[in-house]
């Protein structure tokens, strides 16, 4: 038997999706309908991200990764036990979300707790397309669009989104132990390896290393403004608000080992507003 109890706990807002967040405001302005659709979405990649957080052991957490991995495939037959993947079974038949995406997030986690670092710039965007990328096509899904050409526009869009958050968040997950936040291509043009980035001198590289990571990421921008159709209203708002935090990183010249950037609310609203209404900035 369902727990609807327990799903009702991941309608919009959620956990993941919580007022004055960006996953809020880019979600506030979609069609009401959609609204607890697609927060439940984003409340499943939160659970699998939790795992990373709140699990210290590797050995641990890779089996909850497995048990995830099971249950997204239970919800995909409607045979789902935990509360978020019975909220999610409906959205799945309804919009057609294949089973791929959801694994891809898993996948990524998996990467992270076996220690498998990006080789290389294209390793490192991948990543990103196989984590918010992946989230983002599940997005598009759930508006309606099927186009090929329509949901790798929407990859691009999620794609770009969380490159622009690891990124920020690299101070805060070197705190956390996480070391494959940039390529070793890159640590290694700088005479380092990701364990380097703990000490003195990897710390001091750090900023202008993300630096160098960001230009990776215009073209990725370029290609979302070339897309023949626009994209949904959620995944526009994220990628603006999105451009404007990455401005705030490039002005405070990534510094970020030591704080966490971030936009306030009013700030977010306005230009969550803005787009949704098809205005520039």
């Amino acid at each position: 038997m369902a727990d609807t109890e327990g799903a009702s706990a991941w309608g919009f807002p959620n956990a993941a999706t919580a007022p004055g967040s960006t996953r809020y405001y880019s979600i506030r302005f979609a069609p009401a309908p959609l609204r607890a659709d697609i927060a439940a979405v984003f409340g499943w990649r939160q659970q699998i991200d939790a795992v990373l957080d709140e699990v210290s052991d590797p050995g641990v957490a890779a089996a909850k990764l497995e048990w995830w991995r099971a249950e997204i495939e239970r919800a995909h037959r409607g045979e789902a036990r935990h509360p978020l993947a019975q909220r999610l079974a409906p959205v799945i038949a309804s919009a057609s979300l294949p089973l791929e995406p959801f694994l891809e997030v898993i996948d990524v986690r998996a990467d992270v707790l076996a220690r498998r670092f990006p080789e290389n710039d294209a390793a490192w965007i991948g990543s990103a397309a196989r984590d918010l990328g992946a989230v983002a096509e599940l997005t598009a899904r759930c508006f309606g669009q099927s186009d090929a050409l329509d949901l790798e526009a929407a990859r691009r869009i999620g794609t770009y989104c969380a490159l622009v958050e690891r990124l920020r968040d690299a101070g805060w997950l070197l705190r956390r132990g996480r070391l494959g936040i940039l390529p070793l291509n890159q640590l290694a043009i700088a005479g380092l390896v990701p364990e380097s980035l703990r000490t003195t001198e990897g710390r001091a590289a750090l900023p202008k290393l993300l630096a160098q990571a960001a230009e990776h990421i215009a073209p990725i921008a370029a290609a979302i403004d070339r897309a023949p159709h626009p994209q949904p209203v959620t995944l526009r708002i994220h990628r603006r608000l999105r451009d404007i935090l990455l401005r705030e990183l490039e002005e405070s010249r990534f510094d970020v080992l030591d704080q966490r950037i971030s936009i306030t609310p009013i700030r977010k609203l306005w230009h969550a507003w803005r787009e949704s209404q098809g205005r520039a900035s």
